[in-house]
């Protein structure tokens, strides 16, 4: 399937809703004098229930047109609002339609998930102990636990917050004061149910530290550092291309994978690899995408000793090394864990696995929760033979030769084992999840608590730089070649950051060189809207957030793509990076970027990559971008509408 741009904010017309909301209120009406007809005859049976407040009262005589007249005006209403409803999804009779032409709003912080007896009046319920959250909620209609999954997006100028909780919603304020009363108290409601703290400045300082504490108040932090970095951009060797407005996406190959496709290994040379259930097929790189069914390599025919476990097991994870001659595969272990106790070795000119290697440090068998690459472009390197590992607690570089430097004898070795050459295994509970290398080796490493530690190439015990996250687990991390810029996942945003500073003495660096102190920059969030955010499902949450691939100095990365269910999300980068984007107008707290372009595929999407960018052709700023599916993979190139 095609690929669609980012669906437009449409404006909150009353015209085109008011016949909607008069039919509803008439039907309304009819119901509730069936239900009072009703209510009389069995008045015996039960008592009316008695309205817990006289602002629902007044809300209901409204509703039946008994009250109000008609009109816009702030009523005296404590904290109201005008409720919309967006109908249609994203088909072309799509509307916003209104809901309540007034209503109210209130915070209630409860134990309560199912919402029964609520308190009505902003406040906390009457329970004691145990875990309470704030909820929002608006008139009968909506309850919804205040969060990053309501996907709250403001429009200042417009007194207007859209929002989801069972469908997409938009509340309008009657006052400038109203609506920065909402955003404020909904900001602190979600300081607390993420830390569990309420959002007191002594706290905030607490979780932020002194150096970060603009995170919570971005307007009196400096953005030079990004227009600078937008400056070094366009002086780049690699914007010869310039990225034109008009770019779109056009579908090249699509091709029918052997099945079960789990993960995407894609080369810089001749071939890219699907791993699925039960082997690996071998594609070929054209400029345009990558297609043809090569070699395929079944993990239960090529092993070299008959009790490997691959066969039993699909790799989560695969990394190809040796100028892409040798692909190491990890398996998680039993129990759904991601951990694994070793690695398989394939040569992929004969197709074989050539060993099984197996983590071990001081003589103790060790798990390991990823691998990657000692450096952005290593898998290049036909030498290579050291790679870097992750697990909750550790981070190393194992090296398959042994400790004299000779590359081990596998025919004699039982079970051999890889060489811890450096790292360190923390104490704490570090609790990692991720990481990502830079052009020069730097390690960049995200956490269930958020937060994002750099390391330099020197030293693997102490983070140059610790950025604090804004408290939602990173499960991915990505970095450019140059280590200027950081991308992490969270389920419902990517955090964007720029690690470059100025020193004392006015020399600019990045945080992997130096300890950035409070001389850095804000981060930036790049969301889907609410109304794409529901469309792509109540479970589906952002994946593998990562920059377009380069390799080489002075050669820029222009995209970042990430995967929601069955949504590949594609963003400019040059355009996120742009303080006066128009998405950053009117906005309160961090700046979040909705402007992207949507790729809508037909079953949910394994993961979503650029190609190398020597991939790119003449007519494109961009390297091909290929998205797999379990059972097809589609490559898409950018290029100007025709």
């Amino acid at each position: 399937m095609g690929a669609n741009h980012s669906r437009e904010d449409l404006e909150l017309s009353d015209s085109d809703a008011e016949n909607y909301e008069e039919q509803s209120e008439q039907e309304e009406a009819e119901q509730e004098e069936e239900n009072y007809h009703d209510a009389k005859d069995r008045s015996s049976e039960r008592r009316p229930k008695t309205p817990s407040s006289l602002d629902q009262v007044e809300a209901k005589l409204k509703a039946l047109q008994l009250k109000y007249p008609s009109s816009d005006q702030n009523p005296n209403l404590k904290n109201a609002v005008k409720l919309y409803l967006h109908i249609g999804g994203n088909t072309p009779i799509a509307k916003w339609v209104v809901s309540e032409k007034l209503t109210s709003y209130s915070f209630v912080k409860t134990s309560r998930i199912d919402g029964d007896n609520d308190e009505d009046e902003d406040g906390e319920d009457d329970e004691e102990g145990g875990d309470s959250w704030w909820f929002l909620k608006v008139s009968s209609k909506i309850r919804v636990k205040v969060s990053t999954e309501a996907q709250l997006k403001t429009f200042g100028d417009q007194r207007r917050v859209d929002f989801v909780a069972k469908g997409v919603w938009a509340m309008k304020f009657y006052s400038d004061e109203d609506y920065k009363g909402f955003v404020a108290k909904f900001q602190e409601c979600l300081f607390e149910n993420t830390y569990g703290v309420e959002a007191t400045e002594e706290n905030k300082v607490k979780l932020y530290g002194k150096d970060f504490i603009g995170w919570l108040k971005p307007e009196t932090l400096d953005d030079s550092m990004w227009e600078d970095a937008d400056d070094a951009f366009s002086k780049s060797p690699s914007s010869e291309t310039p990225v034109r407005a008009s770019q779109d996406l056009r579908e090249e190959f699509e091709e029918v994978a052997n099945g079960g496709i789990q993960s995407l290994a894609l080369g810089a040379l001749d071939n890219s690899f699907l791993v699925g259930d039960s082997g690996i097929q071998v594609v070929k790189n054209f400029a345009h995408g990558i297609q043809g069914k090569g070699v395929y390599v079944n993990f239960d025919g090529g092993d070299y000793r008959s009790g490997s476990s691959l066969a039993h097991s699909t790799p989560r994870k695969a990394l190809l090394m040796k100028a892409e001659t040798n692909m190491l595969l990890m398996s998680p272990m039993n129990g759904g864990k991601p951990h694994s106790k070793g690695l398989h070795q394939l040569d992929i000119e004969t197709g074989r696995i050539v060993t099984e290697w197996k983590f071990e440090k001081d003589g103790t068998d060790i798990t390991m929760r990823d691998v990657t690459n000692e450096s952005k472009g290593a898998q290049l390197d036909p030498s290579g033979s050291t790679f870097l590992g992750l697990d909750d607690n550790r981070l190393c570089r194992w090296d398959m030769r042994d400790r004299k430097g000779m590359v081990q004898n596998l025919a004699n070795a039982s079970t051999p084992v890889l060489n811890w050459t450096q790292g360190h295994q923390f104490s704490r509970g570090t609790n990692f999840q991720c990481f990502a290398t830079t052009g020069d080796g730097s390690i960049v490493v995200g956490s269930l608590d958020g937060k994002i530690r750099l390391y330099s190439i020197n030293s693997m015990r102490q983070a140059k730089t610790a950025f604090p996250g804004l408290g939602s687990p990173i499960t991915h991390v990505d970095v450019t070649f140059d280590g200027k810029w950081i991308l992490g996942t969270t389920d419902t945003y990517l955090i964007l950051i720029c690690t470059l500073f100025t020193d004392k003495d006015g020399k600019t660096k990045n945080g992997f060189s130096g300890r950035m102190g409070n001389r850095i920059s804000a981060p930036r969030l790049l969301k889907l809207n609410p109304l794409d955010s529901h469309l792509a499902g109540v479970n589906n949450k952002f994946r593998n957030a990562q920059f377009s691939w380069v390799t080489e100095n002075g050669k820029q990365e222009r995209h970042l793509v990430a995967t929601v269910g069955k949504f590949s999300v594609i963003w400019n980068f040059l355009q996120v990076k742009n303080s006066s984007h128009e998405c950053y107008r009117n906005q309160d707290g961090l700046k979040s970027c909705y402007c992207y372009k949507i790729v809508l595929k037909d079953d949910s999407i394994v993961d979503s990559r650029f190609m190398h960018e020597k991939f790119a052709v003449t007519d494109s700023p961009e390297a091909p971008l290929v998205i797999a599916t379990p059972m097809k993979v589609s490559s898409f190139s950018i290029s100007s509408r025709r």
